[in-house]
């Protein structure tokens, strides 16, 4: 299969508070198998992962479910994926999905979202890895992140090119083609030196 084969989707173990949410959590699974592309996600079936997860498979897609053994209960592990990897820790389900993709998209989730958003962000950041990572902005739910990033890059603690590294758009089709044609930052400089402010 082409790239991409498989893509990784961080999103809530809750529905959160809007239809939108689940809506584009179903929209985005169907339009994966349409495309034929794989699902890896944390492998739950409640929440949007479970919407998510239900999406694809109803469609005939494929779908890989990634999570630590400790959660197999409190999350309920989907018993219908594909394919369950069992893991020993977070760090390790966190390490698995970024082995088994080849793009990462984050949807409206909580705390634990925007840890895997953040970590492969970094990653990315650091050229640990080089694939595309993308955020899927739901009704507005990213705005104040976005914004609080904007800040980060005009206080100079973020790179105006690492910034720009990071795709958002609230159309899953037209992310997904920004995921397709992402290229890394062809300077290969990564870790910048800070400027010094003058007084």
């Amino acid at each position: 299969m082409t790239w991409p084969g498989r893509i990784c989707v961080y999103c809530g173990s809750s529905v959160g508070d809007k239809s939108e949410f689940t809506d584009a959590a179903r929209d985005l699974g169907t339009l994966f198998s349409q495309r034929e592309i794989e699902l890896v996600f944390g492998g739950g079936s409640v929440g949007l992962m479970g919407v998510l997860a239900d999406a694809v498979l109803a469609a005939g897609g494929r779908v890989t479910g990634v999570i630590p053994k400790g959660l197999r209960t409190e999350e309920l592990a989907h018993e219908g994926v594909s394919e369950m990897i069992v893991v020993d820790s977070m760090h390790a389900r966190k390490q698995r999905m970024v082995e088994l993709s080849d793009a990462f998209i984050a949807m409206p989730g909580g705390i634990g979202t925007l840890d895997e958003l953040f970590e492969t962000f970094t990653w990315l950041q650091l050229g640990i890895h080089s694939k595309p990572v993308g955020l899927l902005n739901v009704a507005g739910y990213y705005d104040p992140l976005l914004a609080f990033l904007r800040q980060m890059s005009d206080r100079q603690f973020l790179s105006e090119k690492h910034l720009g590294c990071l795709s958002v758009e609230s159309d899953a089709n037209r992310l997904l083609e920004r995921l397709k044609s992402f290229r890394t930052p062809g300077d290969g400089k990564w870790v910048t030196t800070p400027q010094v402010l003058q007084p």
